[in-house]
Order: C-alpha cells, then sequence, then structure tokens
C-alpha cells in the first residue's frame, strides 16, 4: 500500500531488531501505546510484538517505509478485525527519528485503504490516550470522528488515564483517486 510519503509493506525479519529497540525498549512510550502490561523481551524472541508472523484474518502487520529515504520508519496495523461485523482497531508507531514529518496522517489514510478497499471492512477504530495530541489530530485529519471518552480506562505508567474512541465508517471515507485518475475526469 502506497500513501504520498510512505508505503506499508510486509514486516522483515531485519525491521525487528530496530522496531524493538527504538519502540518496545522505550518503557514509558510503550507503556502509553500498549494496553498489556510492559515486560522485558530478549532481542531475537518470538514474543516480540514485532516478530514476523504468519499472515492471520485477525491482524494485518505492517512495516512503514518512507518513499524518500527508503528507511523503516515505524509499524503500523489492523488488529481485533472482525470479519462478521466488518470492524477492526486501527495503530501506528513511528520511530523517534520520523515524528512530526507528517507521516503519520499518510500512514493512517494507507491503512484506512487497505481496511475499507482491500479488505472490505466497515468500521475502523483508534483508541487512545485523551492527552496524546498527536495521535488524535493525526486520526481527525484523516477523518475519523471522536466517539467519546473512556474515563480511567487505561493503567499507564502507575496512574489511571482517559481514553478517547475515534471511529470512521467506509461511508465516510474519501478513497484516494489513483495515479492519472483526476485527469482522466
Amino acid at each position: 500500500m502506497l500513501g504520498t510519503k510512505i508505503g506499508l509493506r510486509a514486516r522483515h525479519e531485519d525491521d525487528v531488531p530496530v522496531l524493538q529497540s527504538e519502540l518496545y525498549d522505550d518503557v514509558v512510550t510503550r507503556s502509553r501505546a500498549d494496553s498489556r502490561p510492559w515486560r522485558p523481551i530478549t532481542p531475537g524472541s518470538a514474543q516480540s510484538p514485532y516478530a514476523v508472523a504468519e499472515p492471520s484474518d485477525e491482524a494485518a502487520c505492517f512495516s512503514v517505509v518512507e518513499l524518500e529515504s527508503q528507511e523503516l520508519a515505524g509499524e503500523a496495523l489492523l488488529w481485533g478485525i472482525d470479519m462478521h461485523n466488518r470492524v477492526a482497531h486501527l495503530g501506528i508507531s513511528l520511530r523517534p527519528a520520523f515524528r512530526g514529518r507528517g507521516l503519520s496522517v499518510d500512514v493512517v489514510r494507507a491503512l484506512c485503504e487497505y481496511g475499507f478497499a482491500v479488505r472490505g471492512l466497515q468500521r475502523l477504530q483508534v483508541e487512545t490516550l485523551s492527552d496524546n495530541a498527536a495521535m488524535i489530530a493525526t486520526a481527525t485529519r484523516a477523518g475519523f470522528t471522536l466517539e467519546g471518552t473512556l474515563r480511567r480506562a487505561s493503567w499507564v505508567y502507575g496512574t489511571f488515564a482517559d481514553e478517547v474512541v475515534l471511529g470512521l465508517l467506509a461511508d465516510e471515507w474519501t478513497p484516494r483517486l489513483p495515479p492519472g485518475a483526476a485527469a482522466a475526469g
């Protein structure tokens, strides 16, 4: 899947140590990004959340590559895919050096294209901490609607925090035009 600044591709084995080191081993940041408690994981372990796995009907895990530099920029995923109800959760995490470059909205839009156009989903949902202004702004710019606040729903590094839910429905999504389509119209 290609965005304007990023590409989503299958995870490669050589992505794993980079993602593990820069995204998982940052305990405070990872504690804010995952509802499960952080625990030490040995590099190279099959228990790494970034370990290359067989394709699954319940999750689609991608590595994010910045198109200009061709460097690994982070991870993106649809998880909790429920094909009966045609819903999934969306998550992204960019490496520190790639944050603040305007890539996140492109990543979310590419995930939406995958979820709606490729997988035929009806709804995508983002859950994030209420103080995660960057993710809330990213999701909103990609068309998501703030649907509500789950008060003290997350245990984050020693304290409870509010979580917000944002949703996007397939009929609210604006597909990206294929290259050359605008000129042909």
